[in-house]
């Protein structure tokens, strides 16, 4: 794949002057084997002295600090990465975890800490039912096949739907709804593989969709892909032997192939991309808009 050009945008508007907190923003992507950051540039209006950190989880953290008020508030952010995501990759286990159920060794089962947890209420185990029923019955079954039937399943069983207010659906109300956004559609596959004994994080980022793409020329892939156009949310399961796996249940995909990882965490409220105060009347919020766009570098050889 070429370099990649993420472009993140967005802009809150306000009815009269505010003044604004520390706004926290989770924009840079994770450097790896199979993605390299080539160059960033982050510019917000009006000015803001900017400090970098990282978080529990090694995320890179911006947190911009504001003197002055103003009616408009402006983050642009463009990222230039290499990405080496496979198209259909082969993950590798330790023969004591190609089958379930297994059991993370004492060393891992550690560090992976909460991951393996549930997060959120199901008094009457309904997402436990719903994950059990892709067991073989009485019989150890194919880690990888349980998985990826999973991830396919909610794929398929779930519409996907646009939802721009804060917060996701608890599990249990995404599949009494049968809808939720890529968020809500993570956050169900996590609790259902964690019902299972699986350790499993959210992660937030980018996809690419080369159908959006008027740099990418012809391609192979005739529909697009569910969740582009704005940031993108999938889980990862920890395997033994393989790592951290890359599940994308809104699109019924596995590995990194077209996903930017940005941030990772235990819970998607770790992982919110922009998030701040301003300081004036409850009402003078007016509007936010967002725009993000994805592309291949044309000047790329």
């Amino acid at each position: 794949m070429p370099k990649l050009i993420v472009n993140h945008n967005t802009v809150y508007r306000y009815r009269q002057p505010v003044g604004f907190g520390d706004h926290r923003l989770m924009v840079r992507p994770r450097d790896s084997h199979d993605m390299r950051v080539i160059d960033t540039a982050l510019t917000i209006s009006p000015t803001a002295e900017i400090r970098w950190m990282h978080d529990v989880f090694s995320n890179s953290i911006a947190v911009a600090h504001f003197e002055d008020q103003a009616d408009e508030l402006r983050f642009e952010s463009r990222i230039v990465i290499e990405h080496f995501g496979l198209d259909t990759p082969v993950f590798t286990l330790d023969e004591y975890a190609q089958t379930f159920p297994f059991c993370y060794d004492a060393d891992e089962a550690a560090d992976l800490g909460r991951c393996d947890e549930r997060h959120y209420p199901d008094p009457q185990r309904r997402i436990d039912t719903w994950a059990r029923g892709f067991l073989e019955r009485g019989l150890n079954s194919r880690t990888q096949e349980v998985l990826f039937q999973i991830n396919l399943a909610i794929n398929r069983q779930f519409s996907y739907q646009r939802r721009y207010s804060v917060g996701v659906q608890t599990p249990v109300e995404t599949l009494n709804l049968g809808s939720g956004t890529c968020r809500d559609l993570a956050v169900f596959m996590m609790e259902a593989v964690r019902s299972l004994g699986f350790a499993a994080r959210f992660v937030s980022g980018y996809l690419y969709d080369p159908t959006l793409d008027p740099n990418a020329g012809e391609t192979e892939v005739n529909e697009p892909v569910r969740g582009a156009s704005a940031t993108h949310a999938w889980v990862q399961v920890y395997l033994p032997g393989a790592g951290w796996v890359e599940y994308d249940p809104t699109n019924g995909l596995v590995g990194g192939a077209n996903l930017i990882r940005v941030a990772v965490a235990r819970d998607p409220a770790q992982a919110v991309p922009l998030q701040g105060t301003f300081i004036g009347p409850s009402d003078a919020f007016a509007e936010m808009e967002v725009e993000v766009e994805v592309l291949s570098d044309d000047t790329s050889s």
